[in-house]
C-alpha cells in the first residue's frame, strides 16, 4: 500500500470568497492582501491558484486576524486632536486610556480562539 500524499491546503479564489460573502471581489482582495502581508495567507498564481492559509489554522488566532486587518478600536492621536481646554483634554486622555485597556482585553480574549475552532463550530 502506498502512503497517501499530503493533503493540499484548500485554495480559494478572491472571486469565490466575495460571492460567498456577498461583497465585491476588490474589497476581498484588499483584505486578503493585508492578511498575506501579516503572514496569515499566501497567494498562488496560475490556473489552479488562489489564496490559502500560510500555516495551520490551529496556529492562527482571531487576534492575529484582528491585528493584521489594522481596524483598531482606538485610533492613534494626531496633532489635530490637540485640545485647548485642560479639562476637555484630560477627559479625552482618560477615555483614550480606558479604550486602550478595553482593546487590550479584546486582543487577549481573541488570542484564546483559533480560526480552526471557529471553522469547527460552524460545521457542527
Amino acid at each position: 500500500m502506498w502512503p497517501k500524499p499530503p493533503k493540499r491546503p484548500q485554495v480559494q479564489t478572491s472571486t469565490d470568497t466575495a460571492e460567498h460573502a456577498g461583497t465585491n471581489a476588490v474589497v476581498v482582495r484588499r483584505v486578503l492582501g493585508r492578511l498575506r502581508e501579516a503572514g496569515l495567507l499566501v497567494s498562488e498564481k496560475g490556473h489552479a491558484g488562489g489564496w490559502r492559509l500560510a500555516r495551520d489554522p490551529d496556529g492562527i488566532s482571531l487576534a492575529d486576524v484582528y491585528l493584521a486587518l489594522d481596524e483598531r478600536v482606538v485610533s492613534p492621536k494626531s496633532a489635530e486632536d490637540e485640545l485647548h481646554c485642560r479639562v476637555e483634554s484630560a477627559l479625552h486622555q482618560r477615555i483614550a486610556d480606558v479604550m486602550a485597556d478595553v482593546e487590550q482585553h479584546l486582543i487577549n480574549r481573541l488570542t484564546e480562539t483559533s480560526i480552526a475552532e471557529i471553522a469547527d463550530n460552524h460545521t457542527h
